[in-house]
């Protein structure tokens, strides 16, 4: 059963706790008290500012686990914290699998600071857990899927869609690079597992993935150059610098292109475009 006073009070603890620092927001001179202001936490959380004051005053709906998980991430909560969360608001709490979905403090704190950089926090089966806006402009909202189709391995391989954002003449080395990324996770969580859920359905629906699969590649150097196209900015060649948690199988990617270059420049350009729910993947109909 939910306990709607102890839930409230503990919103507003967190809330209270968390400095604009902490989040990759400036303080700006009005700010009177510390911590961060109710609209603030509702804008990190995805939600409406009347639903999270609600659930702080406390009047407020039942949230569902979605809902949690995403307060989880927005507060930064550690995963014992989060856990307390879905206890106080009468759910059972997440089973804590050894790859999981919540994203450690410390990874958040260093995704807030690249707001203005195409970045986004994936796990170990492709799946995008959080993005900035740059990376949406980028390469379409990648958190919105579900299924199977959650892995940027599976879409690659059976959303033709997927596969507008590359260029035609680098599709056959990005597949390669996908197959040897989920052939890593396949190794180190065994037959019984995710991964191997992906890797038996790709090998029922994609021959091209059946055929590098036999091959058992191995992934090479991470920080490799990829090209990128876009129907607004062109061309774009970019960096990939990958930054991994062990503890939580995830990794934080990010996107840079050399200073002085077009590539450089349409990449500013991007970080203008506005970004509304639900981008597509640029290129798509």
């Amino acid at each position: 059963m939910a306990d709607r006073a102890a839930l409230a009070a503990f919103l507003r603890a967190r809330r209270e706790a968390l400095q604009p620092e902490d989040v990759g927001l400036p303080r700006g001179r009005r700010r009177r008290t510390g911590g961060l202001r109710r609209e603030e936490v509702a804008a990190l959380c995805d939600m409406s500012v009347d639903y999270y004051s609600r659930l702080e005053q406390p009047r407020g709906p039942h949230p569902s686990e979605q809902m949690l998980a995403a307060m989880a991430r927005g507060l930064h909560l550690s995963l014992e914290e989060r856990d307390l969360l879905f206890q106080l608001a009468g759910h059972a709490v997440p089973h804590r699998a050894r790859h999981g979905d919540h994203i450690n403090p410390g990874m958040m704190r260093i995704l807030d600071r690249l707001e203005d950089t195409p970045a986004q926090v994936m796990n170990h089966l492709g799946e995008t857990l959080k993005q900035t806006c740059p990376a949406v402009a980028l390469l379409g909202d990648q958190t919105a899927h579900t299924g199977l189709a959650r892995s940027a391995h599976y879409r690659w391989f059976t959303d033709p869609v997927s596969r507008l954002v590359h260029p035609e003449d680098d599709h056959a080395e990005q597949s390669r690079l996908m197959v040897a990324d989920l052939h890593g996770a396949y190794t180190r969580d065994g037959g019984d597992s995710r991964a191997a859920e992906l890797v038996d359905a790709l090998n029922g629906e994609s021959p091209e993935f059946a055929g590098i699969w036999r091959e058992r590649p191995v992934l090479g150097p991470n920080c490799v150059s990829k090209r990128f196209r876009h129907p607004q900015v062109g061309l774009l060649e970019l960096h990939c610098q990958t930054l991994v948690d062990p503890d939580q199988s995830q990794r934080l990617v990010v996107y840079t292109a050399t200073p002085g270059t077009e590539s450089h420049t349409s990449l500013q350009l991007l970080s203008l475009l506005p970004i509304t729910q639900g981008t597509p993947i640029p290129g798509s109909p």
